[in-house]
């Protein structure tokens, strides 16, 4: 869903906003141009972007980082990956993908989908469907 073509990093960004309908208020862009304005994937806490946003410069309370990240995954711009049932980590990359989670550093890094098979998966509960798979693979240095 990033806007490879797109000109600048601001021009990228509001083309992403716009795929997702999300309106593109001055904070949303300047979010949004942390997150994807070169182009690449990012993951990101809310808190890791905040640091991002002050540090260029944007006035931007945490809480509307929150808000805002939450924003785009509802508008589908982003996914959300939980690593321990507590902490969420943001990531562009919006496509089924393993991850790695690296436990001495606390980074979240795709792992390569290729080679991740899942032969059988047990059945949902009655009335119920699957709705998605997360596979987080935990990582530490020997």
């Amino acid at each position: 869903m990033i806007a490879p073509n797109a000109g600048t990093s601001t021009d990228r960004a509001t083309e992403w906003l716009a795929g997702g309908s999300v309106r593109p208020t001055r904070q949303r862009v300047a979010l949004a141009e942390a997150l994807i304005g070169d182009g690449q994937h990012r993951h990101v806490t809310a808190e890791s972007l905040h640091e991002a946003a002050r540090g260029a410069g944007e006035t931007v309370s945490l809480a509307t980082v929150y808000n805002t990240l939450r924003a785009f995954c509802d508008a589908g711009l982003m996914q959300e990956v939980t690593v321990d049932g507590s902490k969420s980590y943001f990531d562009t990359n919006t496509h089924d993908h393993p991850h790695f989670f690296w436990e001495d550093s606390g980074r979240l890094t795709d792992a390569p989908a290729e080679d991740l098979v899942i032969a059988r998966l047990p059945d949902a509960p009655d009335g119920a469907e699957i709705a998605s798979v997360d596979v987080v693979i935990r990582l530490r240095k020997r």
